[in-house]
């Protein structure tokens, strides 16, 4: 049986693959990406060095379009309760590739899911089905120290994103699911970026004839959802964001 991980390019995908290749080896562990072309640059150094240290074949499979590409073509802005992006560009073209190279009782996907996410396992597992699904780290607690220790061992830098302070290595640090905090780190640490996002955005709006982001903010009592735009102001005029809630990107569900 081959293992195939869902391999991210996060620190949790890195780890589970890791503790794959201990149990099952290297020849029978597969590492499969999917980019959303929205990626930090960074990511693929990452991806490429510790494919290179685990010695596990490394595959790639993209649809070809970024995500705001996808918000475009289905007329829609994902936001944390549906999520275009994620499907066409990450979860149906995983499953096609798995179903096309691996009958359920030849192959099992591994995913980096940790402990405290293991409510999260439900709906994996009922996605997947028949294919056995396999979280190593709700097994095996480790602590982002212990990750960054095994890094040490093969000697690679983490994700460039960790070390700016953002929750994952996904999209660029970018995510239509995640709350202000992120929102407004990126525009600290990458405003370039985050302009480019907020021009993506604008065009979308333009098309689909209305604004009506995925950045939530309560007004009065009233949950309100802004736009980049709006957001990006209201932090230039002053305005504190919650720094309190953060949610995760939960890509793979």
């Amino acid at each position: 049986m081959k293992q195939i991980v869902s391999y991210s390019g996060g620190l949790g995908s890195f780890m589970a693959a890791h503790l794959t290749v201990a149990k099952y080896g290297k020849e029978n562990t597969l590492l499969v990406f999917t980019d959303t072309k929205t990626e930090d640059e960074d990511l693929y150094r990452f991806l490429n060095q510790t494919s290179d240290a685990l010695g596990c074949k490394f595959i790639t499979l993209a649809d070809g379009r970024n995500i705001w590409e996808v918000f475009t073509d289905v007329k829609f802005q994902g936001n944390s309760r549906i999520d275009p992006c994620s499907r066409v560009l990450k979860r149906e073209p995983f499953r096609k590739w798995m179903k096309s190279n691996f009958k359920p009782e030849n192959a099992m996907l591994v995913v980096g899911i940790s402990h405290d996410e293991k409510h999260r396992m439900v709906r994996i597992k009922e996605h997947w089905n028949p294919y056995q699904v396999w979280a190593p780290l709700c097994e095996v607690r480790s602590s982002k120290e212990d990750v960054l220790n095994i890094l040490d061992q093969y000697g690679i830098e983490p994700p460039i994103l960790y070390e700016q302070g953002f929750p994952h290595n996904n999209c660029g640090g970018f995510c239509i699911k995640t709350g202000q905090k992120q929102m407004k780190l990126l525009l600290e640490k990458n405003p370039e970026r985050y302009l480019w996002h907020e021009e993506q955005q604008e065009k979308l709006f333009r098309i689909i004839g209305k604004r009506h982001g995925f950045i939530r903010k309560n007004i009065d009592g009233k949950m309100h959802y802004l736009g980049l735009k709006e957001f990006r102001e209201g932090i230039e005029n002053g305005e504190q964001p919650d720094l309190f809630v953060e949610n995760g990107c939960g890509c793979f569900i």
